[in-house]
């Protein structure tokens, strides 16, 4: 078992360690202590400073992306698609961008889905996938890795429903790692690291089932 660094040791930018292994008692050790993995040749470990999250109970989809969503031509569904998910979400955004999701990340986070710790909700319409979110969940904790659309909004009726999903499986803590402009569009809100790594023991204690 690899021994991290405490949290606090990472630079500016969050880098905490390099090397290791990404087999799934590593990974479920860094996520319960609040790092997580984001590349892999070489394998770098992060805990930013601040972190980003999304208040699962003060999470407001705006009314149009709820009325889309309930017009029935959207169907979700939860870890039925795992394998297919992660492989859209390792596809590059744009042309020149570089895929940071690569082979062994993707077989890491196949592992822990067999073992049940990794899972996916996935967005359909006619049959098709088009919209899909993966994370990580350990207890009351909920860590979302990446996710895709393939028509407006996919990813964002995504998370949505796993938003609602987690609600209801009584999760404490939802971690997007950083924000983006796109989290921040949907809500997401950046808490300084040590509040973040008091609530992660708090989620950790809870006996949830996605």
């Amino acid at each position: 078992m690899i021994e991290f660094p405490h949290p606090s040791e990472a630079d500016e930018d969050g880098l905490l360690a390099v090397g290791g292994d990404l087999r799934p008692e590593t990974l479920l050790s860094a996520y319960s202590q609040g790092i997580f993995p984001w590349t892999e040749k070489p394998i770098t470990w992060w805990s930013p400073d601040p972190r980003g999250i999304f208040e699962l109970h003060e999470f407001s989809p705006s009314r149009r992306l709820l009325r889309k969503m309930r017009q029935g031509k959207f169907t979700f569904t939860h870890d039925q698609a795992f394998g297919e998910v992660i492989r859209a979400c390792a596809i590059p955004r744009s042309e020149g961008d570089a895929a940071w999701l690569g082979p062994r990340l993707m077989n890491a986070y196949n592992r822990l889905h067999s073992l049940g710790h990794a899972h996916s909700v996935e967005c359909w319409c006619e049959g098709e996938l088009v919209g899909g979110i993966y994370g990580v969940a350990i207890g009351g904790f909920f860590a979302g890795e990446s996710m895709f659309s393939r028509v407006s909004d996919g990813s964002k009726m995504a998370l949505t429903h796993l938003v609602g999903h987690l609600q209801a499986r009584g999760f404490h803590l939802f971690d997007v790692q950083v924000t983006n402009h796109h989290t921040e569009s949907l809500g997401a809100i950046s808490i300084p690291r040590k509040e973040y790594l008091y609530r992660l023991r708090e989620a950790m204690w809870r006996k949830c089932t996605f």
